[in-house]
């Protein structure tokens, strides 16, 4: 994980995974270094705030040459922690939660959904797009049981606080967060909220700024 993630801008962070993804397309181009203007060229991120954003890492390249890019991505990949599984459990399969389950993050292959919740499936659970899946009644043991770690929430919103609280007396350490609800959870669970009406509600402002 990273160190002394506080004193990192979150703008940094959520950028992380981003520079090892595109990392990863010039490795598999067959590329051995790069410059912080090609990343930027390819990423459409200014090089200066790559620079900067690696300085806080402490990942800095050579002058004149660039950086190394399989040093770069041992790096990304110790410092995003890709070589541990994290193993994801879905909540909510309707509409987007059927899209996760049939996309499971198939471009990273050590964060995975390995176990849904839907109330419609049954306790003794059935298979969702090749995902073991059951009733709700079984998330505190079934999240025990398959060593969850992190949870996709995509209930009604009704539902959002009192999963959440649920959630909150098992060993889970993160909630991505879909629903519009501001969820409350204890110190030792990480939220991060996606609101995709907020997130195009932004998105029709800045292109009515031009």
């Amino acid at each position: 994980m990273l160190q002394e993630a506080a004193k990192i801008p979150l703008a940094t962070t959520k950028r992380l995974p981003l520079y090892y993804r595109f990392l990863q397309n010039f490795a598999n181009a067959g590329q051995k270094r790069i410059s912080s203007q090609e990343l930027s060229d390819a990423m459409k991120i200014d090089s200066a705030t790559i620079r900067r954003d690696f300085s806080y890492l402490g990942a800095l390249g050579k002058k004149g040459y660039g950086y190394d890019v399989q040093e770069l991505l041992a790096f990304f990949r110790k410092t995003l922690d890709q070589d541990e599984a994290t193993n994801v459990a879905l909540i909510g399969v309707g509409g987007l939660g059927s899209a996760f389950l049939k996309y499971n993050f198939h471009r990273n292959h050590n964060t995975k959904i390995i176990v849904a919740f839907d109330s419609n499936s049954p306790h003794e659970g059935e298979k969702i797009s090749d995902i073991d899946t059951f009733h709700p009644d079984e998330i505190e043991e079934k999240i025990k049981e398959y060593g969850i770690e992190l949870v996709i929430l995509t209930v009604p919103s009704r539902s959002a606080q009192e999963v959440t609280d649920r959630l909150a007396q098992t060993d889970i350490k993160g909630i991505l967060n879909f629903t519009p609800v501001r969820i409350s959870v204890p110190d030792h669970i990480r939220v991060q909220t996606i609101d995709l009406s907020v997130e195009l509600q932004t998105l029709i402002y800045q292109i009515k700024q031009h």
